[in-house]
């Protein structure tokens, strides 16, 4: 994509941000929303897999995206679902599972912040 300072070109590359993130909250697009309260002290989102010997997180949602909110950064990370998906499998054959969530009763992947971004 070539740079340009005009600022038509700049119009025309903000309002196509603002289509997507219309089409991101429109109806029929499914969002799922995380609190990590962890992740702005380690660096990680904790993507859950399984959860009392179920299927549950990322291995069930229905949503297009997941949005992450980091507490204490104030900022959140939305990210597509299927990418998502992708990287946990990636995270897995390397790191495999660890423990978390409510009680450490589920398992998932750690997914440093920095692949995300």
């Amino acid at each position: 994509m070539k740079h340009s300072n005009s600022f038509y070109y700049d119009l025309d590359f903000g309002e196509k941000a603002e289509d997507w993130v219309k089409q991101v909250f429109s109806d029929g697009t499914k969002v799922e929303v995380k609190f990590d309260r962890m992740a702005h002290l380690t660096g990680n989102l904790f993507i859950e897999v399984y959860s009392r010997g179920k299927a549950s997180g990322i291995s069930t949602t229905q949503a297009n995206y997941w949005i992450f909110l980091i507490k204490e950064k104030s900022y959140s990370l939305i990210v597509n679902t299927e990418k998502l998906k992708e990287l946990c499998s990636i995270v897995y054959q390397i790191e495999g599972f660890v423990k978390g969530g409510d009680n450490n009763t589920s398992y998932g992947v750690l997914i440093p912040i920095k692949i995300i971004l």
